[in-house]
């Protein structure tokens, strides 16, 4: 993070020498720093800023483990069709700054409310009031979903990409009695857990969720054996229609034994991590030439930012 902070130290906010390796965007794509006004230093990629006062908002929000980049195909096409585009690196991505690093730091500000009011607070920061769009991947999707759940009059619509919203999370209810029933009777068995269920298989699982929320798995995926270009083209290419042995199904239940049918890069074996899991996935150097929408040119802009900040900013999420 050292090396992070120092390379942002000093740019002024709308500066365009970010030091981001530009030789990889597309024509009509910048890169620099704004100021959220929620203790963030943004590093942002905006489209179509030639007429940024005249044109329409649309604001991309990337998941993990990704960066503002992973918009650089979509955002010349939003600019062609008349939209002042914006894609931020989210907080604890990237050469966005002002985040806690530390796996034992406070967790508070990558809380899902927070990481919305930095949205809110970057469309506010750019001067605007309200976005036509505002566009998730992944666990950029909800963020979007509560971006326009809590600020409806500022993100006028929503699209949500890879990963469904289920709604605001729910609080306990009606749990006056059954804490009563449980204590009147401390012996009656509690119902067992989804973590414990997977580990009980007759090969034991985890869920890849609770792998991420371990102290190691930082490590884990930053130094891999293979080498952090190596993990993180396996990585994608398992997760990607390139994989063939990608075919997904209905679940038909929310059972140990349905999920352990999931790909191993979300139910895990219960004793690898994610470095070993994805090694299995790691494509061949024809597969590798054949690849179209990610060249190892555009993955080493992956590795090299994930090399300065590591994985644990998003994975405090």
């Amino acid at each position: 993070m050292d090396k992070q902070n120092s390379e942002a130290k000093g740019q002024s906010a709308g500066s365009d020498e970010t030091g981001f390796n530009s030789i990889q965007l597309p024509a009509g794509i910048r890169s620099r720093y704004v100021n959220n006004n929620n203790d963030l230093q943004m590093h942002i990629l905006e489209a179509g800023y030639e007429g940024k006062g005249s044109r329409p908002c649309v604001l991309l929000l990337h998941g993990f483990p990704e960066i503002a980049y992973s918009w650089r195909k979509i955002m010349p096409l939003l600019s062609e069709a008349g939209y002042y585009v914006v894609a931020p690196a989210q907080r604890g991505y990237g050469r966005t700054t002002g985040w806690d690093p530390d796996y034992d730091g406070d967790i508070g500000p990558f809380r899902l409310l927070n990481v919305a009011r930095d949205a809110l607070a970057l469309v506010f920061a750019l001067g605007y009031k309200s976005v036509s769009a505002v566009i998730g991947h992944d666990f950029g999707s909800p963020v979007a979903a509560v971006c326009s759940l809590i600020r409806p009059d500022v993100f006028r619509s929503v699209a949500l990409m890879s990963a469904p919203y289920a709604g605001m999370p729910q609080y306990p209810f009606d749990t006056a009695d059954k804490e009563m029933d449980q204590a009147q009777a401390p012996n009656k068995e509690l119902p067992v857990t989804m973590d414990e269920a997977l580990a009980s298989l007759p090969k034991p699982r985890k869920h890849y969720q609770h792998y991420y929320s371990t102290r190691e798995a930082n490590n884990d995926m930053l130094n891999a054996p293979q080498g952090l270009h190596n993990f993180m083209r396996a990585y994608l290419h398992g997760k990607s229609g390139d994989w063939k042995q990608n075919k997904p199904f209905a679940l038909k239940e929310a059972s140990a034994e349905m999920l352990s049918k999931l790909p191993t890069y979300y139910i895990m074996d219960l004793d690898k991590g994610m470095a070993e899991t994805t090694a299995e996935y790691m494509p061949t150097q024809a597969e590798i030439d054949a690849c179209q929408w990610l060249s190892d040119e555009e993955l080493k802009v992956y590795v090299d930012e994930y090399a300065i900040t590591g994985f644990q900013g998003g994975l405090n999420w």
